[in-house]
């Protein structure tokens, strides 16, 4: 089951957390299956120094990147997946189980970084937040009575997504080409906001002009590198064009 050449290419990003046990917690179930790589996007501050004590995950927490933006955490990440308990928010994304998102996860993993986002205790992942995932992913979980979503403590999520995606890993098939990374992603949907915007696009729809918008519409592309490196040639060259 153990694979941490797999989980080398992971990227567990948390966002804007607050509980030192939290955090002391996913790192630890980090450290627990291999997965070395904890990066932290505005975490507050008192309980980011207090969970560096985390008990059998110091070097995990000793290694951690802060940023202060998602588009920063993510940007050399091929494939970015947000973690939701669902409830009653109104989705954007193609949302997956863990046990059918686990499987491309591992795929990706074989051939380019991949960051998975868990947000905060209380609201979790922002809109703006997951307008940077290529999609979503949830543990199925039984209701709780008097509740209106069952959620998962931020650490036991991180330790059981973990174990899926180390689980049965031997087996895997790399993918042919390396899919975009997320920097690359981020050129083609600012420059298409720039075309959209030099055609009047944004003045007759601008609902779905919106920049958030746009972002997920490029993530739906589900591009690889070559591609997209295609798309951001285009995209410069017609707004040249359009210049003259």
């Amino acid at each position: 089951m153990n694979s941490p050449a797999l989980l080398d290419n992971l990227r567990v990003v948390l966002v804007a957390t607050r509980n030192p046990l939290n955090i002391g917690a996913a790192a630890r179930a980090m450290s627990n299956f291999g997965c070395t790589h904890l990066r932290l996007v505005n975490p507050y501050d008192p309980a980011y120094r207090e969970a560096v004590s985390a008990v059998g995950a110091a070097p995990v927490l000793a290694s951690a990147e802060q940023f202060s933006t998602v588009a920063e955490a993510v940007a050399d990440c091929a494939l970015v997946v947000g973690t939701t308990a669902v409830g009653d928010r109104r989705r954007e994304h193609s949302l997956l189980t863990l046990a059918d998102g686990a499987p491309q996860l591992q795929s990706a993993l074989t051939t380019s970084r991949v960051a998975l986002l868990f947000g905060s205790e209380k609201t979790g992942l922002s809109n703006d937040a997951m307008s940077h995932c290529n999609w979503l992913m949830t543990i199925p979980m039984h209701p709780t009575p008097g509740l209106r979503h069952a959620s998962m403590n931020l650490g036991q999520a991180a330790a059981v997504c973990l174990y899926e995606l180390v689980r049965d890993a031997n087996t895997l098939q790399p993918k042919q080409e390396p899919m975009a990374d997320a920097e690359s992603l981020e050129r083609v949907t600012s420059l298409l906001e720039q075309m959209m915007a030099s055609i009047g696009y944004n003045r007759h729809r601008p609902a779905t002009a919106d920049p958030a918008e746009v972002r997920r519409m490029v993530r739906r592309l589900d591009l690889n590198q070559s591609d997209a490196r295609r798309w951001i040639g285009i995209l410069r060259r017609l707004l040249w064009k359009l210049s003259e």
